[in-house]
């Protein structure tokens, strides 16, 4: 007997006392607990095939997702002004498990470029990023 083998019959063994020490257990059905407890550790080491991964297919065009004003999320083909929030609530996902995913490049944008300019604007008139005298 492999040495797997005397390991799952081992286990079994103590898992099937323990049991039978703490309930009660007619004589009959002894061995087809045995039997039960230690088909099932032996089939725990075999792992059924992973299916193999279909190859994801965008909602819209990579060079259509974005605009100036909003990003198309690849998931789903909705509109956002910023995709980070979305990805993570209704994905849990990063931008950058997003961006591997679709294979995008790593300066793919995750604002509206229009957004991200008048954000930039609005903090710039706010005098944020200047040194304070």
């Amino acid at each position: 007997m492999s040495e797997n083998a005397q390991d799952v019959v081992e286990l079994a063994a103590h898992i099937v006392s323990a049991y039978v020490a703490n309930n009660s257990v007619p004589q009959n059905e002894l061995a087809a607990l045995i039997a039960s407890t230690h088909a099932a550790l032996a089939g725990l080491g075999l792992a059924p095939a992973p299916a193999p991964e279909e190859k994801a297919v965008p909602a819209v065009s990579i060079k259509k997702s974005i605009s100036p004003d909003y990003l198309i999320c690849l998931e789903d083909g909705k509109k956002f002004k910023s995709l980070k929030r979305h990805l993570r609530t209704a994905y849990d996902m990063s931008p950058d498990q997003y961006r591997t995913k679709w294979g995008l490049p790593p300066d793919y944008p995750m604002v509206a470029p229009a957004y991200a300019e008048a954000r930039s604007q609005l903090a710039k008139q706010m005098g944020l990023g200047q040194q304070r005298r």
